[in-house]
C-alpha cells in the first residue's frame, strides 16, 4: 500500500511540461502557485529537457512559456532561505549559469512566450533565448537592488541584449519596464496583445522551423561566437564558417532551388 508520501508525490504537478508537435518543442514552466520561480528542481528539469533536445534532430524550434499569471518570479526566495551557505549558493548560481548558456548553446533556436512578469532570473531567463515575443502584460525588472542583492547573474544576459544605459538604469533602480519598452530596447522582438501572443509565436517558430536545421544550426553558434571576438577576428572566423556552410547539400539545394523557382527540400546535411 502506498504512504502518504508515495500518494502525494503521485499527485503533484510536473514541474515542467513538455510537448512535441511538427519539429516544435513547447517546454512550459508548471509552478504557477510560485509564480514559476526557479527551483532547483525546476532548473535540473529544463535541463534535462535542452540535454535531450539537443541531441534529437528532429526539434527545429523550441519554446519556453509559463503556466498561470506569471511567466517567472526569479529565483525561488523561500528555498534559498531554506538553504543558506556559500556552498548552496555557489551551487544554485552555477546550476543557474549552466541553464542560461545551455540555451545560448543548444542548436536549435530558442523562443521566449512571455506573458505577466519576467523577473530577475525571469528576466535572465528571456535574455538567454535567442527570440522573445511578449504580450502587452509582460513585464520586466531586475528588482534585486530592493533587497539588498544586485542582479548580477542576471546583468549577464540582460548587458548582451539591451544598450548599457538601459541594463544600468534596470539594475541601479529595479523598475519596471512594460512590453513595448522591452521592444524597443531590444529585450524581445516583438511586443503583441493577449489574444495575439499564441499567433505570434505559432508563425514565428514555423517560420524558423522550415529553414534547413543545419543552416540554422550553423548560424547561431557563429552569431554567438563571432560576438566575443574583435572585428578582424569575427570576418576571418565567420568566412570560414560561411566556406565550410557552402559546401553542405543543403546550401546546394537552397541556392539551386532559388534559381530554379522551386521550394528546396532540406537533408539537413
Amino acid at each position: 500500500m502506498a504512504t502518504n508520501t508515495e500518494r502525494l508525490k503521485q499527485t503533484e504537478a510536473p514541474l515542467l511540461l513538455s510537448s512535441h508537435s511538427d519539429g516544435v518543442v513547447i517546454l512550459k514552466l508548471n509552478r504557477p502557485s510560485a509564480r514559476n520561480s526557479l527551483s532547483t528542481g525546476l532548473m535540473s528539469a529544463l535541463q534535462a529537457e535542452l540535454d535531450k533536445i539537443k541531441i534529437n534532430n528532429s526539434v527545429r524550434v523550441v519554446v519556453i512559456e509559463a503556466a498561470g499569471e506569471v511567466f517567472c518570479a526569479g529565483h525561488d526566495l523561500k528555498e534559498i532561505r531554506a538553504n543558506p551557505g556559500r556552498p548552496a549558493y555557489e551551487a544554485l548560481f552555477r546550476q543557474c549559469a549552466a541553464l542560461m548558456t545551455g540555451i545560448v548553446n543548444l542548436p536549435q533556436p530558442v523562443i521566449a512566450k512571455v506573458h505577466g512578469l519576467a523577473t530577475a532570473a525571469g528576466c535572465q531567463l528571456v535574455a538567454s533565448c535567442d527570440l522573445a515575443v511578449a504580450s502587452e502584460s509582460a513585464r520586466f525588472c531586475t528588482p534585486g537592488v530592493h533587497i539588498g542583492l544586485f542582479c548580477s547573474t542576471p546583468m549577464v544576459a540582460l548587458s548582451r541584449n539591451v544598450p548599457r544605459k538601459a541594463a544600468m538604469e534596470m539594475l541601479l533602480t529595479g523598475d519596471t519596464v512594460n512590453a513595448e519598452t522591452a521592444r524597443e530596447w531590444g529585450l524581445v522582438n516583438q511586443a503583441v496583445t493577449d489574444d495575439e501572443l499564441d499567433k505570434a509565436v505559432d508563425e514565428l517558430a514555423e517560420k524558423v522551423s522550415k529553414k534547413s536545421p543545419l543552416t540554422v544550426k550553423i548560424g547561431k553558434k557563429a552569431f554567438y561566437s563571432q560576438l566575443e571576438m574583435g572585428l578582424d577576428d569575427a570576418y576571418t572566423y565567420a568566412s570560414q564558417v560561411m566556406t565550410e556552410n557552402m559546401l553542405a547539400k543543403d546550401a546546394e539545394e537552397g541556392i539551386d532551388a532559388f534559381l530554379e523557382k522551386r521550394a528546396p527540400v532540406w537533408k539537413g546535411k
